[in-house]
């Protein structure tokens, strides 16, 4: 398996940032952990790459229904479980052989390992809240490792 880079971003609310479809060119899955906020945000991104996505709490019209809450994703021979609000998290990902949990939902981008599981919450690539930056994620996986990087996008119009 050759590598695979995977975008990792949440919590659009409706915007689709032009600097943000540059940084994501090259990307061969873009991951959107919900609150989206419309159905033109995902035509965006797959001008760009393959999307999956689950729907946020904010995410209530119809457009929105052919979105899970939770979804299981397989990149190469790691599993990701990809969730809006990590409270909402039903499942022990080590039990279920997840190799990261991805969600979003606080806006607040981090990244930890629990018991050899990664948690990555990509942060917010929409509005700016709450003072926190707008950052987003990258993922690299090869046949043995996944590696991730928060990346926060930088640009005083922002």
């Amino acid at each position: 398996m050759n590598k695979i880079k995977v975008a990792v971003i949440s919590d659009t609310h409706g915007l689709v940032r032009p600097q943000l479809i540059e940084e994501l060119a090259g990307c061969d899955l873009i991951i959107h952990a919900g609150d989206i906020g419309s159905n033109e945000v995902i035509n965006e991104l797959e001008k760009v790459a393959p999307v999956r996505a689950v729907r946020g709490n904010v995410d209530r019209e119809e457009w929105c229904l052919k979105f899970p809450k939770s979804d299981v994703i397989e990149l190469g021979d790691k599993y990701v479980y990809l969730i809006h609000n990590i409270e909402d998290l039903d499942i022990e990902p080590t039990a279920g052989g997840f190799d990261i949990v991805i969600y979003g939902h606080s806006h607040k981008p981090s990244v930890e390992e629990k018991k050899g599981v990664i948690y990555l919450n990509p942060g917010s690539v929409g509005p700016r809240r709450f003072n926190l930056p707008i950052s987003y994620a990258i993922l690299e996986v090869k046949k043995n490792s996944i590696s991730q990087s928060l990346i926060t996008i930088t640009n005083k119009n922002m």
